[in-house]
């Protein structure tokens, strides 16, 4: 079975890509946010696993928060540790694949391994798996006093609500559009997808960012999207209508991102398009990664191209 097969729990008779819920969506008390006790495992490729290892650099939690990578190439058996070049295994268990964390926390797990997981070594259980819960804690639970908050409570509904537009219709929208089995069902998530990067591009006419002039974390969220769609998801996912180099406002949005101070340390378009080209054989056979297109973010420092 292909990694790709193993998603096939996630499609609809109709030929729609409908992702599985998160299986450990646990919390950390203020008690036990306690520097050193937790990991995070992530993928350089995954932009939900980026926006994680994104928020543990912003808030300078890299010495509270260990983390490892997985090797870009998910077989039948899922994230691996150890293969690729310059790789070691998994320094925390000595685990060869992620998916021994999920049975080490839950024996009948039957779903597909996911990145980011944040793991409890004194537990030595997964807390977490899903990004949106993991970024949170980040902020909530670690941050230091005067860290910026990415999450104001002045703009919590109207940042919750955005984010959601944006999850549905980008995030997961390419993805919708890209593992597609029936002509109709890609359509209607192309149809969808361009639809709301106009509404974003509008938006981002008359603002700096997403909700005004001050970088939140539905800001980050769009960019681990933006930041992969030219090279991966216009051609590989056939979402090909516009590229984003093609939207002035959300390039601009996107490069201002790339450099604000650490992000470009977390990016590496090596690990993503050898990931997606290389991974998903139903949809690349070859396995040919391609050339291009060539981001303007190569040029600004970009590692691992």
């Amino acid at each position: 079975m292909s990694a790709e097969g193993l998603m096939s729990k996630e499609q609809t008779s109709s030929g729609e890509f409908v992702r599985q819920e998160d299986e450990f969506r646990g919390d950390i008390l203020p008690d036990d946010a306690e520097s050193g006790r937790y990991h995070l495992y992530v993928s350089l490729a995954c932009p939900w696993a980026h926006r994680t290892l994104i928020f543990r650099k912003l808030l300078g939690l890299e010495e509270t928060i260990s983390a490892s990578v997985v090797d870009p190439i998910r077989d039948n058996r899922g994230w691996r540790f150890g293969k690729g070049n310059g790789f070691q295994p998994d320094p925390i268990n000595g685990f060869s694949y992620l998916s021994e964390a999920y049975m080490a926390t839950n024996p009948s797990f039957t779903g597909r391994v996911t990145v980011p997981v944040l793991w409890d070594k004194k537990k030595k259980a997964i807390v977490n798996n899903s990004e949106d819960d993991i970024c949170y804690i980040f902020q909530r639970r670690f941050a230091a006093a005067d860290a910026m908050d990415y999450f104001p409570q002045g703009l919590a509904q109207e940042q919750a609500e955005l984010s959601e537009f944006i999850y549905k219709r980008v995030n997961n929208g390419v993805y919708k559009a890209g593992f597609a089995t029936t002509q109709a069902a890609y359509e209607k998530a192309v149809s969808s997808l361009f639809e709301a990067l106009e509404i974003i591009e509008d938006r981002l006419s008359r603002q700096k960012f997403l909700l005004g002039n001050e970088i939140v974390e539905t800001d980050w969220r769009l960019f681990c999207t933006l930041l992969r769609f030219d090279p991966v998801y216009f051609g590989h996912f056939k979402c090909n209508l516009k590229r984003i180099v093609d939207y002035p406002n959300m390039q601009r949005f996107l490069k201002e991102l790339c450099l604000y101070p650490g992000i470009i340390e977390t990016v590496n378009m090596d690990h993503i398009k050898r990931h997606y080209y290389m991974t998903h054989e139903d949809i690349n056979p070859t396995k040919i990664v391609p050339i291009g297109p060539l981001p303007d973010i190569e040029t600004l420092g970009s590692r691992g191209t």
